[in-house]
């Protein structure tokens, strides 16, 4: 599953940067995240619950960043494992562009999920993934136009 969105965020590139990068920022902004440590030179490791239709878990999992290239872009790769109820993976390429009104962050995800999430079928786990990248984008927004 592919997803791409853009999102103009009132602040300048190194601002924008900075905050993608840390780990307090990024804990907030992920939609059910109960811990978040790490570094971007070492990774980041996270535990998040969430439900999908009727399917709830507690995922743990572990993020990379590779390909970073300051202050412009980087590819965060991901790998979650929820129990019985599966496992989800994937990576975001995301990048970061100067506009007149502050910073275009854009980001294209491909996303795979297995086990009894990938049961639910593409629309349901298609619209869970894209529900939980407009709500990271919008609290991450906030975060960084306070």
């Amino acid at each position: 599953m592919e997803l791409t969105g853009t999102r103009t965020i009132a602040a300048d590139r190194e601002t924008v940067w900075a905050k993608l990068n840390d780990p307090d920022v990024l804990k907030a902004c992920v939609p059910g995240c109960e811990e978040l440590t790490g570094t971007p030179e070492d990774g980041f490791e996270a535990v998040v619950k969430q439900k999908v239709g009727p399917v709830k878990a507690t995922f743990k999992g572990a993020v990379t960043i590779e390909n970073s290239n300051p202050p412009e872009s980087y590819r965060l790769v991901g790998e979650g494992k929820g129990g019985v109820a599966g496992f989800a993976k994937g990576a975001a390429d995301v990048s970061l562009a100067e506009v007149p009104e502050g910073t275009e962050l854009t980001y294209k995800v491909d996303a795979q999920v297995g086990g009894k999430l990938a049961q639910l079928g593409n629309r349901i786990v298609g619209g869970f993934a894209r529900k939980m990248a407009d709500e990271f984008f919008e609290r991450f927004q906030a975060q960084v136009e306070g």
